[in-house]
């Protein structure tokens, strides 16, 4: 399988078609926790009406992760070592789709 950021790059270059690029698309920030944010609009994409079950999991104060579907955007929030979970939660509620 394809490692995490070429997975995450294949998807963004899928949903690329002259248009959704200008308006939409995917942002990773930093949160003051300390930890991460992911952002990933889902308008114009097949996911926009895709359920998503919120998930929630406390490990430690620095492992955490929250994802959630929230007026048609993806969420992702994790601890300062949890970013490539929060892409790797995103990218298996992708697969189903084959994206």
């Amino acid at each position: 399988m394809k490692d995490t950021l070429t997975r995450i790059e294949r998807w963004y270059a899928s949903q690329c078609d002259g248009s959704w690029e200008h308006q939409y698309g995917l942002r990773i920030d930093t949160i003051d926790n300390p930890g991460w944010q992911v952002q990933v609009d889902l308008s114009g994409t097949p996911l926009r009406e895709r359920t998503f079950d919120e998930l929630n999991i406390d490990r430690t104060e620095a492992n955490w992760l929250r994802c959630r579907v929230r007026e048609g955007k993806f969420e992702g929030f994790g601890g300062p070592g949890n970013l490539k979970e929060i892409l790797i939660v995103f990218l298996e509620w992708t697969e189903p789709l084959k994206i």
